[in-house]
């Protein structure tokens, strides 16, 4: 059985991409066939391997035309391998912003991705889907397909605010899921040397603690050189403090590890 994680948060700037590559080159790194799908219009997932937005064609774009054609949805030819072993990605095209304009209110638009993924049983252990900031039928899309949701959620006051409007948003999907969907809150970019994020780190541990992982994603230059390289940071240098962080968090998502354990700060 495949396992699904969408990624997700309302608001941009949080870390969703850095934590879809960087779980995802865990994973792939252990020897996990591992895909990551770029549902986000911008395309930081496909640009961070290589790719080009811009000038793709086929990808997450191409699924929700086949299945708008009344198509068998094929996401096989759709799947890009990266350069990395085990590690694959299912690209964005910029044309996925005309979606919900062109799509969004068709019958059977919500269960896209859940699809194309159930078409690939088998292939891939792990799926791991990058949202864009904002509620629409690609969003829709990655809540109904996924098992776990990952809420990554900056250190700072106003990313916090935002958090209760994906929360929210998430209450509206279970409604129409008609079933619980798990969902983690991931402090992101903290950054202990600042009162902020260390305020805002106690704020999130005071009222969202049956949700959130205890640990900490903290600041780490060696992601911003990751990205520049095309490397996930756990594949390009292993003993990187983020490499460690997120490996904490993957190892309590896995049930490897104690989910409410306290990092060291």
């Amino acid at each position: 059985m495949t396992v699904v994680w969408a990624v997700a948060n309302q608001k941009g700037g949080v870390g969703k991409t850095t934590t879809t590559v960087s779980l995802g080159g865990l994973l792939a790194a252990r020897g996990h066939e591992t895909l990551l799908v770029d549902l986000d219009p911008h395309g930081s997932l496909t640009a961070y391997f290589g790719g080009d937005p811009e000038g793709a064609t086929g990808g997450v774009y191409s699924l929700f035309h086949q299945a708008a054609e009344g198509r068998p949805i094929q996401a096989a030819g759709a799947v890009r391998a990266t350069r990395f072993d085990h590690l694959y990605i299912l690209p964005a095209s910029t044309a996925q912003a005309t979606l919900d304009r062109q799509l969004g209110t068709r019958e059977g638009m919500g269960l896209v991705i859940k699809r194309a993924i159930q078409g690939l049983q088998g292939r891939f252990e792990y799926v791991l889907l990058d949202c864009p900031p904002m509620l629409g039928v690609l969003m829709v899309n990655a809540l109904a397909a996924c098992s776990k949701l990952l809420i990554p959620v900056q250190t700072e006051y106003l990313a916090i605010r935002g958090l209760d409007r994906m929360l929210q948003t998430l209450k509206m999907i279970q409604r129409s899921r008609k079933d619980s969907l798990e969902y983690v809150v991931v402090p992101t970019l903290f950054d202990r040397r600042t009162r902020a994020s260390t305020q805002a780190l106690w704020e999130l541990r005071d009222n969202y603690s049956d949700c959130l992982w205890q640990g900490v994603i903290t600041v780490d230059t060696k992601f911003r050189e990751a990205a520049i390289a095309g490397m996930p940071l756990p594949i390009m240098v292993p003993d990187a403090r983020g490499t460690e962080a997120y490996a904490r968090l993957l190892a309590a998502l896995l049930g490897q590890d104690d989910f409410h354990q306290r990092a060291a700060s």
